[in-house]
């Protein structure tokens, strides 16, 4: 039987590829789907800050990164299909665990849990869906996954919004365990039989342990850096300690390594080395963005969860008829344009969300943010295809695998390292509208007082003024705070869109040899004869 005959049709090929395509998006959007509730979980969670509620999100993702390369290691020895039906059975009993959490130390183990089993979900539910595609339409299945890729930073927000405003944040995670039940048993029905061969691989244990270490460690400190002093922490600094000892012991163990969980030398290629630097630092300020934006459209501009989650479904309406065409379109262009006009677009989009300096209306928010959905369509493909070009098999796959891996764990650190550069810009320009106000920087400008008089012409006594004028401030430091954020991002995009210049160009096309010239022929052929 060929494989063609194997492959499932009609409506069994359509319930398949719907039960996968479900299965991938709620994986994916359990983390901005999660960090929309955030205010809500850290009030729930024994009232911890919403700065500590992020760790949820954070360390979802820390694993997913590390659920990557186990989901390679063990489709090969139990096959594809028993792996993923098991995970989502798994992910089903992670996701009750995350429900019924009441302390945010047992929480975050839990939402660990989950982005390791989604980590190994969501290479293998595409997988599968892909093999079921003929050779000669997988560009369509292509194009299916583009779009879902766009799912957890549209819908995937609007999704948990709705949960939070309109039900309670739990029941996110009490609908994955009715989906993923379903999931595991329409997949495991319909490809019943069909795994391949099992075999034993071999995985880089120690390699696999340091990476989680190293990454843990970090995502640690940027975690509780801003809550706990940084270094003024014993915590802390043994944590950098222990980074400092195993990031050079990873490098030497992965260099020497016959199966390496991380492939180092691919960094020996120029053009695999500048995409991935591209990649991690663009993701690292997008996804650091957008999961800042969302908690401040809540505790900063008084939105509530499900308008905010309207505000980024906005994103979908240019996204998600490019993204499905994204990877034809980088085909035949140079990557390195691509690239950089995607850049440049991130830059001005970035720039004009930092513009504003009041509490914005839907509509001034939202047409931006229409634009940025339209360049993080085209943003994914064109660095992946630069960075893989050249590669061929096995060494195709592996590079792009890495490159997901690293820039997830980049998009962990820009949600923390975002939120640092707005808490710690508030201060100064709290300490500024200060000055400002109390006449200290242009004594001729104050107007407190005129601002005391209106609030105390409204009925307010004059503690009750200064209180007022005290919390405005405060929340236009915040303002200016998140404002400096998106200037920061548009400013490395700057550099990325110089950066991109520095990969190769484009393959040259063989030029097909000329007709030989007869009279050159014969000239030489004479001046060769010999004497």
């Amino acid at each position: 039987m060929t494989d063609d005959d194997a492959r499932l049709t009609g409506w069994r090929f359509l319930l398949l590829n719907a039960a996968l395509a479900v299965g991938n998006i709620v994986a994916l959007s359990n983390v901005p789907g999660y960090t929309i509730l955030v205010p809500y979980a850290a009030g729930s969670l024994q009232g911890v800050t919403p700065s500590f509620g992020t760790w949820g999100t954070t360390d979802h993702m820390a694993g997913i990164v590390l659920g990557l390369p186990i989901a390679r290691a063990l489709a090969v020895r139990f096959g594809e299909r028993r792996v993923y039906v098991v995970a989502f059975l798994a992910y089903a009993a992670a996701s009750y665990l995350c429900a019924i959490s009441e302390t945010i130390w047992f929480f975050v183990p839990m939402r660990f849990a989950l982005g390791l089993i989604g980590g190994v979900i969501i290479p293998l539910g595409q997988g599968l869906s892909l093999a079921e595609f003929p050779e000669h339409r997988r560009s369509y299945g292509a194009a299916l996954w583009g779009v879902i890729s766009m799912a957890p930073f549209t819908l995937g927000v609007f999704m948990g919004g709705f949960w939070a405003e309109y039900f309670n944040w739990r029941m996110l995670f009490y609908s994955n365990i009715f989906i993923g039940l379903t999931i595991a048993g329409i997949v495991g029905a319909l490809l019943y039989g069909r795994d391949i061969p099992r075999r034993f691989a071999g995985f880089d244990l120690v390699g696999f342990i340091l990476l989680g270490v190293i990454l843990l460690s970090l995502q640690t400190i940027l975690n509780q850096g801003n809550d706990f002093d940084w270094f003024g922490s014993p915590v802390l600094i043994t944590l950098l300690l222990i980074v400092v000892v195993a990031l050079p012991a990873f490098i030497f163990w992965e260099l020497g390594e016959r199966r390496p969980v991380l492939d180092l030398w691919l960094f020996a290629r120029r053009d695999y080395s500048v995409a991935m630097l591209c990649s991690i630092l663009g993701f690292l300020v997008v996804q650091g963005t957008l999961s800042v934006f969302v908690g401040q459209l809540q505790t900063l501009l008084g939105y509530t969860s499900s308008l905010a989650g309207v505000v980024y479904l906005t994103m979908a309406l240019l996204a998600a008829p490019l993204v499905a065409i994204a990877h034809e379109i980088v085909k035949d262009v140079d990557l390195r344009l691509v690239c950089c006009i995607n850049f440049i677009g991130f830059a001005v989009t970035l720039t004009w969300l930092g513009l504003y300096d009041k509490t914005a209306s839907f509509d001034q928010i939202a047409t931006p943010m229409i634009f940025f959905g339209f360049f993080l369509a085209t943003f994914f493909a064109p660095t992946a295809a630069l960075g893989v070009r050249g590669l061929t098999g096995p060494r195709l796959i592996r590079a792009a695998e890495e490159l997901t891996m690293l820039r997830t764990a980049a998009g962990a650190f820009g949600i923390t390292s975002q939120a640092v550069v707005q808490y710690r810009r508030a201060p100064f320009h709290q300490l500024g509208l200060a000055d400002q106000l109390g006449g200290r920087r242009f004594p001729s400008l104050d107007v407190l007082q005129s601002l005391m008089d209106k609030f105390q012409s409204l009925g307010m006594s004059e503690t009750v003024a200064r209180a007022q004028v005290a919390k405005t401030m405060r929340q236009q430091a915040l303002l200016m705070g998140l404002d400096d954020a998106f200037f920061f991002g548009a400013l490395i995009f700057v550099g990325l869109a110089a950066v991109v210049w520095l990969a190769k160009g484009p393959p040259r096309p063989a030029q097909p040899e000329p007709a030989p010239d007869r009279a050159a022929f014969e000239a030489t052929e004479m001046t060769e004869q010999p004497y």
